[in-house]
């Protein structure tokens, strides 16, 4: 399905989608609990709903009323009677292999879309199997199909390369909570996406489970340590908001995000703060969770180094078309290796739209051209391509086409309905 994006001003209220991070995390956490646990305020992707289906082939009992999940926890998972299929998920296939070590007897197979089965895997197994679980790459390629034999781990001592994914270690913080020994994990290089491994071992503390980090070098966590029931609440989702920010800005409009809150920490929060340098009107009030942004003029460029939170390169690179200045973004090496290139794909795009775009490995540097008058944008399948996207349609003479609109449910369903309601103007079609 396709989108057509005319010309629009953003302007109104709209509320932050549920976190998407912390649903997969809060979920998984609960499935792990020899107990009752509710979660509240869930994500309804696709991508969260790949991670409650995971864990309900792997023995936990959950009910779903309106946006909360009542979890009854398997504590230890029990060998699937089918395959794990993570769609899109690279959070659920990550974070479940590790998981799936822990079953007693008999195998798991983990899988998922075709975007998926190209993301590495291999650093993941790796430490694993150092760990004393049995798991491989069914192609031998470091990628999914993923087959784990079950057996538990035995703990002791792994390291890792921290510069591809941050996934990789909230696998082995939730997996090695139950294991035999006490697990001492090591990373290698600088740990890439650091504010996602603050977000694993928050829920785990809230979930009374203790992992110990040491300067993000070196993670020691506990043996056989017990999950808590717990009531967990999901807050809302500063990387999807920070579309309807962009949106704003980009159109010299006004927006007002609720349900924003900097209890639990968020890599993408750091928006409010790469905003606020490049000249844009940021009004924060936490207390009643709203964030205010208003347009009005252009904006700053400078440079940006985004290697915590990579999932704003495609929100700050459309910003780029806003900006007097040149906009440099750096660290963001490991973008390539998403649902898609990302690096490459956005400076192929924004060089279409007439913006002047030089590509480094790690980054973007993009300076201002003259816009084309309209363009027909491919994302490929990636959700955060095609939201990028879309705003690229607000500003443009004539709009801009988007293919996939269907992307967007892998994490914000509700994305071209909320745009809607701040006066986008689009056909779907």
């Amino acid at each position: 399905m396709k989108v057509s994006v005319r010309p629009s001003v953003i302007y109104g209220k709209v509320r932050a989608p549920p976190s998407k991070s912390y649903s997969h995390r809060a979920i998984i956490a609960a499935s792990m609990t020899d107990g009752r646990c509710v979660v509240e305020n869930v994500s309804e992707s696709d991508d969260v709903r790949a991670t409650i289906n995971v864990c309900e082939k792997l023995g936990a009992s959950i009910v779903k009323e309106e946006s909360t999940l009542f979890v009854n926890g398997f504590s230890t998972p029990k060998a699937p009677d089918d395959v794990l299929n993570a769609q899109n998920s690279g959070t659920t296939l990550r974070i479940m292999t590790g998981v799936s070590c822990l079953v007693q007897d008999g195998y798991v197979v983990l899988t998922g879309d075709e975007s998926l089965r190209r993301r590495p895997m291999q650093p993941l197994l790796d430490a694993l199997n150092m760990l004393g679980g049995e798991c491989w790459s069914t192609r031998l390629n470091g990628c999914a199909p993923i087959v784990v034999k079950g057996g538990g781990l035995k703990g002791g001592e792994a390291w890792m390369d921290g510069s591809l994914s941050s996934q990789f270690v909230s696998s082995i913080l939730f997996s090695s909570t139950k294991a035999l020994r006490d697990t001492v994990l090591r990373i290698r290089g600088s740990l890439v996406s650091r504010p996602f491994v603050d977000a694993t071992i928050s829920v785990l503390e809230r979930f009374g489970v203790r992992v110990e980090n040491e300067g993000y070098a070196v993670f020691r966590i506990p043996s056989q340590q017990n999950f808590k029931p717990t009531r967990f609440t999901v807050p809302g989702d500063f990387g999807l908001a920070s579309f309807m920010m962009a949106a704003a800005l980009m159109t010299d409009g006004s927006v007002t995000v609720e349900g924003l809150s900097q209890d639990l920490p968020q890599a993408d929060s750091a928006i409010i703060d790469i905003l606020t340098s490049m000249g844009a009107k940021v009004k924060l009030d936490y207390v009643s969770g709203r964030v205010t942004v208003d347009g009005g003029g252009r904006l700053r460029g400078g440079s940006f180094n985004l290697s915590d939170s990579p999932d704003l390169l495609p929100v700050l690179a459309a910003l780029a078309t806003k900006c007097d200045g040149p906009v440099e973004i750096t660290g963001v090496g490991h973008a390539r290796v998403k649902e898609s290139d990302r690096v490459g794909a956005l400076a192929c795009a924004l060089s279409k739209i007439g913006m002047n775009v030089r590509e480094r490995p790690d980054g973007l540097i993009i300076t201002q051209g003259k816009l084309a008058g309209s363009a027909v944008l491919d994302p490929k399948g990636d959700h955060r391509l095609f939201m990028a996207y879309c705003l690229l349609g607000l500003v443009l003479k004539d709009g801009c086409v988007v293919l996939g609109a269907e992307s967007a449910s892998v994490s914000y369903p509700n994305f071209l309905k909320d745009l809607g309601g701040l006066g986008a103007k689009f056909e779907l079609g």
